[in-house]
């Protein structure tokens, strides 16, 4: 899957009731011009071709990651290797000239059936391409669990990790869904889901901005 993806007015839409009740941390206005971000490789089971779609918010504060494939699960019908499903994107991301950006927040969101004595693990990771720096953050559940989910995790802006300014490094996103049996009555099934058939947005990144030093006045 490639090719660059510009937001649109549905993908605004969305962006506006899912920013509204952020507190993200205040940062300087991002640039006028609208940023790129495009998909250079996508790998992993819980991705497969054609199931994952990025989109930019009209005002560059966030971009969101949706699946439309993404479940973990365990039980008489999940075959083994259904217990842990991951992705992979490598993205591109072309900012205008003059400023950088870090990712203040994600936030992940699915459904989840975990039985009694169940147990599913959210985990996510994420870093630019060349940089030692990488964030990884793991959220666990336990059952019984019969809802949706969300997770966020946030940065202090004191310690956002900043991508180089005037280059374009790829964005790379890992993330996983893993499911246990655990203490579960045999022959139920327990499952983690992270996809977007109910339409939901899934997984969204808050963008903070800065102007880099040259490009001061």
């Amino acid at each position: 899957m490639s090719g660059v993806l510009l937001a649109g007015g549905a993908a605004a839409a969305l962006f506006a009731s899912a920013l509204s009740t952020q507190g993200v941390s205040s940062a300087p206005d991002g640039p006028p011009e609208k940023i790129q971000i495009s998909v250079k490789t996508v790998n992993g089971s819980g991705c497969p071709k054609g199931t994952t779609a990025v989109a930019v918010a009209a005002d560059n504060s966030a971009f969101t990651v949706t699946y439309s494939d993404y479940l973990a699960r365990v039980g008489p019908d999940a075959d083994p290797i259904d217990i842990r499903k991951n992705c992979q994107l490598s993205l591109g991301v072309h900012v205008p000239q003059g400023f950088t950006y870090a990712i203040a927040q994600v936030d992940y969101r699915g459904y989840g059936h975990l039985e009694k004595g169940a147990k599913g693990t959210e985990k996510a990771s994420y870093y630019f391409q060349g940089s030692a720096d990488t964030a990884s953050r793991t959220h666990e559940f336990s059952g019984p669990y019969n809802n949706n989910w969300q997770t966020t995790d946030s940065t202090d802006y004191s310690a956002l990790v900043w991508a180089p300014c005037g280059q374009d490094r790829n964005f790379n996103v890992n993330t996983e869904l893993r499911v246990s049996a655990g203490t579960s009555p045999a022959g139920t099934t327990s499952f983690m889901a992270m996809d977007s058939t109910d339409g939901g947005v899934n997984t969204i990144y808050h963008l903070a901005w800065k102007e880099c030093p040259s490009a001061v006045r």
